[in-house]
């Protein structure tokens, strides 16, 4: 199975939940991450991002930067997004109904309310990024024991 987590400038929220989710499943799942936006094409993580996914033992500094393309909706069968506004705009590059089938928001995924979203650390300060590690965390595990029941 190959999951991908989708945030805006996949530098934060969507490599945090890569890292996290990667640490989760077995080594037979592919987990990836990308942004719906090229801002930040090629470069790695935020720092604050990096150093808190290192406080828990995950090391997420060699992922880089990428925007979703549509070849993304035929490689990857679950594709989960941080946001609303980022699942609009992922929705809307689907081409067809089995494409916009694998996408849905993260929370609301991991059995969090209706519209849940995580929110974007970037300009907060390290205790918004915790906050939003913790968040994903939960949330892979939810998503983990669905995937593998």
């Amino acid at each position: 199975m190959k999951i991908l987590m989708v945030c805006l400038g996949n530098i934060c929220r969507s490599p945090l939940a890569e890292g996290i989710m990667k640490t989760k499943l077995p080594e037979n799942f592919f987990v990836d991450s990308a942004g719906t936006i090229s801002m930040h094409e090629g470069k790695h993580p935020d720092k604050r991002a990096i150093k808190t996914a290192a406080n828990h033992h995950i090391d997420i500094s060699n992922q880089k930067s990428r925007p979703i393309t549509k070849a993304d909706f035929e490689n990857f069968d679950k594709i989960y997004c941080m946001d609303i506004d980022v699942y609009e705009d992922v929705i809307s590059k689907a081409r067809n109904e089995d494409q916009r089938r694998k996408v849905s928001l993260f929370l609301e995924a991991a059995g969090d309310h209706k519209n849940a979203e995580v929110p974007d650390p970037y300009w907060g300060n390290m205790d918004d990024f915790e906050e939003v590690f913790q968040l994903l965390d939960r949330g892979c595990d939810v998503i983990k024991n669905q995937i593998l029941s």
